[in-house]
């Protein structure tokens, strides 16, 4: 089947002339041939409703999403190049510090637009507004801060290749970025299967390229809206940021040819792929993080007459996996010596380490699960 999924037109910039591909709106015509995929659609919707259902079961889901909506965090801005950590985040946002890494101020701007999303979510509906006050939200400090937070680019960009003629993809000229926007919109708030949409909107979004700096970022945060503001999620738990990550070669050539080629059909395919990945792992994480939880509360039940405190500094590093001694005292209300004592106690049990290897100002992690929620992390 042939399909033009846009056209080409002239644009000039950093004195050459190239090719910008301007998308037709969506969705595609003639109309997506699905075939059998429609088993693997409807395998995909109830791993959704399996992770949605495990949330709200599991005792703690606000926790939950909070690691989720970190990793997710790390692991986007890592596509994009930065080499902050899941750890370099956590203990930034437990600790503080005076003089962030460019790296670690992206990833954490990134859980604060993701935040304000969701946010606004609740009374805006999903349109260009909202995604400019994200991308606002998401460059607001570090590198990108001065590529015009907010607002549509003014100028033409490109993606790959060392100049624009050797481009590996150039964007729509400034004056087709609002129609191409708007055009969007409407489809944002058309009658399609919700994942369907998450996918073809992702990628329109990437072949639209609004901004100077962070379409990636806010091109996947997209995914993550579209689910939420349909009711698919009750909580912001399935983010396909690692499996991009994983099949980045995959993920980059399928965009591309869906500009060259009308290939709308294999990239549903791998995205469906990654929802059911995603999904599947997510689950078995958030069982995996509450059985870690529960055995090391039992083990530290038996500690017998100190197992109150111990228990208390434990329920506190669930929430806090990278934490001071003073810290925890001013959260807690315990004395230092009390502190101290617990997490030796977690030390000599294996459940926290030290991580600085100083004899003062020392920071504890939670180990064990600090390995779960790391996994798939480290920097490329």
């Amino acid at each position: 089947m042939t399909r033009t999924t846009g056209h080409y037109v002239e644009s000039t910039t950093a004195g050459e002339t190239v090719r910008a591909f301007v998308p037709h709106p969506l969705p595609p015509e003639p109309p997506l041939q699905l075939g059998e995929d429609f088993d693997r659609l409807e395998r995909a919707n109830r791993y959704i409703g399996r992770l949605d259902a495990l949330a709200s079961l599991i005792p703690n889901p606000s926790l939950f999403v909070y690691y989720y909506v970190r990793k997710e965090a790390v692991v986007s801005s890592q596509i994009e190049g930065t080499q902050s950590s899941l750890s370099d985040l956590l203990l930034f946002e437990n600790e503080g510090t005076s003089s962030l890494p460019d790296d670690v101020t992206e990833v954490s701007n990134y859980v604060a637009a993701m935040d304000r999303g969701l946010r606004r979510l609740r009374d805006l509906p999903l349109s260009k507004r909202l995604i400019k006050e994200i991308h606002q939200r998401l460059l607001a400090s570090g590198r990108g801060s001065q590529s015009q937070p907010g607002e549509f680019r003014q100028s033409q960009n490109w993606v790959g290749g060392t100049r624009p003629g050797n481009a590996v993809y150039v964007p729509p000229p400034p004056g087709e970025i609002e129609p191409a926007m708007d055009a969007l919109e409407r489809f944002l708030h058309d009658r399609h299967p919700t994942l369907l949409k998450a996918a073809l909107a992702h990628v329109q979004f990437e072949s639209i390229h609004p901004f100077l700096d962070g379409n990636g970022r806010i091109g996947r945060l997209l995914i993550t809206f579209v689910l939420c503001a349909a009711g698919v999620m009750q909580q912001p738990i399935l983010y396909l940021s690692l499996y991009f990550k994983r099949h980045r070669d995959s993920y980059y050539e399928l965009l591309q040819r869906v500009r060259t080629h009308g290939d709308w059909e294999s990239w549903i395919r791998f995205f469906l792929d990654g929802v059911i990945e995603t999904a599947g792992e997510a689950v078995e994480t958030a069982r995996s993080i509450q059985a870690v939880f529960d055995e090391d509360r039992r083990q530290l039940e038996r500690l017998g007459r100190r197992a109150g405190n111990t228990l208390r500094v434990h329920a506190y590093l669930q929430k806090n996996p990278i934490t001071s001694i003073s810290r925890a005292v001013d959260q807690l209300h315990l004395s230092f010596p009390t502190v101290s004592s617990c997490l030796a106690r977690m030390e000599e049990l294996d459940m926290v380490g030290e991580v600085t290897g100083r004899s003062s100002h020392r920071l504890f992690s939670y180990r064990r699960l600090l390995r779960l929620m790391a996994e798939g992390t480290e920097p490329l």
